[in-house]
């Protein structure tokens, strides 16, 4: 499947070393301002290149809107964006073309399919993210109507833990931290590792202020499963939290309930261990998510593996990747959970203005 969303649907296309990768946005309502500067801060947030812990490729992502955008404002037809890839280095991948590297889905595309692009790992690759990223800056315009703001940022990068959430401190780090105290730890641990031919991966947290109260489904259509699913479509997840997430586990159901209290008006959670989202549904309170994201698979340290014959090999991958993710995966994060947030939002309002007509 290459289509997310039920009335705000996004279809993704492209390969990493494709002319180019794109999105086309159905559902969108009209009249949303949209320019092409509100997609290109977000491409530029995810483009490789940023600094000495990301990748050193030079991308310079630069999104064309093909329709659904007219005098500044979303028409309501089908939005189409697309980004051309301008600095690919296929001749990287042509001594990999025969072997499967460890952690890629090299191997598992090939029983699939039994025919795969070898060149960055072609569909499967994380530069697909590039039209996830489109769309969710789109997506994100349709939430800002209502005031609906998404955050996300490094809470722990390889076995570095932050301590706080500093929500300013963000864009202030090169790990796009929460804690400032733990930032420059946290940056050391990755050019360590990329000194050693390795790579770190780490947990981001993503935090969404000003839901209203009633967005998801009460089983299937859940809020909480529609963001799990599009999280962990991400390349590189492996674990998915809300609230008290794991640790929910561990506790008694008098420590993990949150009490309500009536307060102007509203009712409330005295605290939040649900992380905004009850029985499927959002409660008012913030969503706190959190994501556990894998170590970049490809690495300069020798590795075991086989290739198309079944024979055993080593391989070594050559050629410019992320030591750690992280950096450029917060703002993919972003946008996943802002496509799920703005169809749930239409549905909400489909469902509500039938109601009251």
């Amino acid at each position: 499947m290459n289509t997310i969303g039920k009335l705000f649907r996004v279809t993704t296309f492209g390969e990493s070393h494709g002319a180019a990768l794109g999105c086309v946005i159905d559902g969108c309502p009209s009249q949303i301002e949209i320019k092409e500067e509100d997609i290109q801060r977000d491409l530029d947030r995810r483009r490789p290149g940023q600094s000495h812990i990301t990748t050193p490729r030079n991308e310079a992502d630069k999104v064309k809107i093909l329709s659904g955008v007219f005098d500044g404002k979303t028409l309501g037809s089908p939005i189409a964006m697309i980004v051309e890839n301008s600095n690919q280095k296929s001749e990287d991948y042509d001594k990999l073309k025969d072997l499967f590297r460890p952690g890629h889905a090299d191997h598992t595309w090939e029983q699939k399919f039994g025919f795969r692009d070898h060149r960055g790992g072609g569909r499967s690759s994380g530069r697909e993210t590039v039209a996830r990223v489109m769309a969710g800056a789109v997506a994100k315009l349709l939430l800002s109507t209502k005031n609906i703001q998404i955050y996300a940022y490094a809470v722990q990068v390889g076995n570095i833990k932050g301590e706080i959430v500093d929500l300013a401190s963000i864009e202030n780090n090169l790990l796009r931290a929460a804690d400032p105290t733990k930032a420059k730890e946290m940056e050391a641990a990755v050019l360590a590792a990329k000194e050693a031919g390795d790579s770190l991966g780490g947990v981001v947290e993503i935090l969404i202020k000003n839901v209203p109260v009633g967005l998801g489904e009460p089983v299937f259509g859940k809020i909480n499963s529609d963001l799990a699913q599009a999280i962990l479509s991400i390349p590189t997840t492996k674990a998915f939290e809300i609230g008290s997430g794991f640790m929910a586990a561990t506790k008694l159901g008098s420590e993990n309930n949150d009490p309500l209290i009536e307060k102007d008006g509203k009712i409330r959670a005295v605290k939040n261990d649900a992380g905004g989202i009850s029985g499927g549904i959002t409660n008012g309170e913030n969503i706190i998510l959190r994501v556990h994201v894998k170590p970049p698979s490809s690495i300069l340290k020798k590795q075991q593996t086989i290739n198309k014959d079944g024979e055993s090999s080593e391989i070594q991958v050559s050629g410019r990747h992320d030591p750690c993710i992280i950096p450029r995966f917060i703002p993919v994060a972003k946008a996943m959970t802002a496509i799920v947030l703005a169809d749930h939002l239409l549905r909400y309002r489909a469902i509500h203005g039938f109601a009251q007509s």
